[in-house]
């Protein structure tokens, strides 16, 4: 039974994360569950790493970073179609998650970031005793 909830759970969550407002505007990304981990990995293609921002507040997940094009004297564009400026995504957690371990990477282009399930979430097995 505990599988069933952690599933409603993480389609509760899923429906959240998919149906904000900035979904379309802002940064693409997948979330998911692997094992005891809640992994989100969000498109930043171009960015510097060193300048995403990410903070959690009330369970509430920031992700600002900004696209910058790279400026050349004597170039001019033709064709600029690679969005530029800045980028957020807010993603609303869940209380099961302990976002004081939370990791971040950044490879190829995508923020991975990984948040451990609170051991108190984490399904358990109990043995019953005979009488």
């Amino acid at each position: 039974m505990v599988l069933r909830n952690d599933y409603r759970e993480f389609d509760r969550l899923t429906a959240r994360v998919f149906d904000t407002a900035t979904r379309n505007a802002g940064a693409r990304l997948d979330a998911y569950r692997d094992g005891d981990t809640f992994v989100i990995d969000i498109d930043l293609p171009g960015v510097d790493p060193a300048g995403i921002d990410i903070s959690v507040d009330r369970k509430v997940l920031t992700v600002r970073a900004e696209r910058k094009r790279a400026e050349r004297e004597g170039v001019k564009y033709v064709v600029a179609e690679r969005p530029t400026g800045a980028v957020s995504r807010q993603v609303f957690l869940s209380e099961s998650l302990d976002t004081d371990r939370l990791e971040a990477r950044y490879e190829n282009g995508v923020l991975n970031l990984s948040i451990p399930v609170t051991e108190k979430a984490k399904p358990r097995k109990f043995e019953v005793a005979g009488v």
